[in-house]
């Protein structure tokens, strides 16, 4: 799910596709943004492909779920050259984009994408998939065992789900920047950790589920395969396309826990998003960016 939600710190989450339900999001304004850092996570998003590669053999039909702007599904469409590719999104100028984007990278002959909120969108399919692509979005379904069931539905026979949840808390800047109190993402890390509970609690019908992603995935009626976790390393210095990712996360973690965090790691944040400071993420020459994401696979048997 690319997708950065309003209220929600995703500079800690760094989502790349989106969540369906907050409409009042203008989609059109947040594409480039989200854009970008899809296309920044594209190494990431590669090494988890290949990965799938082995997993699944040729593909024809591949469904990637909360699309955003479709970067991850023209990844798809690079990797499995023969395989159709569905991009299923709540957003008609995210799936706008998607589309162009599909038509600039010569796939459009074998691109649809389908308009609604998970999981139901997914009864628009023609056809059941022989991969679905379930990044990051899970967790924003209320009752997630039952849209998991739901997902399992919409493969064929032998056909993986590829589920994206959870890894580790993206790293930017060392433990010690030489302002502020020392360990200040991890602070922010437990911050989030905390408003992401009080997300899922608020989430119509929400049900709590121990995070046993094989476990659920089995009762869901898969077959369970396997779990990888990937690294999106980019060390110091970084590229433009990176800082501004870093700052843009920062600034959402400014702007959404502003009730959580302590007033001297307030004074730091806005420290380090001051362009005119020289400690600020703008300028510093030790920026960097180190995050995990960790793909579960299972397989419809029947």
């Amino acid at each position: 799910m690319a997708q950065e939600h309003q209220g929600h710190p995703h500079g800690a989450h760094d989502h790349h596709h989106h969540h369906h339900g907050h409409t009042d999001i203008d989609w059109s304004e947040m594409a480039p943004l989200l854009e970008s850092q899809a296309e920044l996570f594209a190494p990431l998003y590669r090494q988890a492909m290949a990965w799938l590669s082995e997993e699944v053999s040729a593909p024809g039909l591949i469904v990637d779920t909360g699309s955003g702007p479709g970067v991850v599904s023209g990844l798809f469409a690079e990797v499995f050259p023969d395989a159709r590719v569905i991009a299923v999104d709540g957003s008609v100028p995210l799936l706008e984009r998607a589309r162009t984007r599909a038509v600039r990278l010569g796939f459009a002959d074998r691109f649809a994408t389908v308009t609604g909120e998970l999981p139901d969108a997914l009864a628009e399919l023609e056809h059941p998939a022989d991969l679905l692509w379930a990044s990051n979005s899970l967790h924003h379904l209320g009752d997630q065992r039952a849209a998991l069931a739901a997902f399992a539905g919409h493969l064929a026979p032998g056909g993986t789900l590829a589920l994206l949840e959870g890894g580790l808390p993206a790293r930017f800047l060392p433990r010690d920047i030489g302002i502020g109190r020392p360990g200040l993402q991890a602070r922010l890390d437990a911050v989030e950790a905390d408003w992401f509970t009080r997300m899922r609690e608020e989430l119509p019908g929400s049900v709590a589920e121990t995070e046993d992603w094989p476990a659920l995935l089995t009762s869901a009626g898969l077959k369970y395969t396997g779990t990888r976790s990937f690294l999106l390393d980019l060390p110091a210095p970084v590229s433009e396309p990176a800082r501004a990712y870093v700052v843009a996360s920062l600034t959402r973690l400014r702007e959404a826990l502003t009730d959580d965090t302590t007033a001297a790691d307030r004074a730091t944040l806005d420290r380090l998003l001051d362009p005119e400071d020289e400690a600020s993420a703008h300028c510093r020459k030790d920026v960097f960016v180190l995050k995990a994401y960790t793909v579960h696979t299972a397989v419809r048997t029947f």
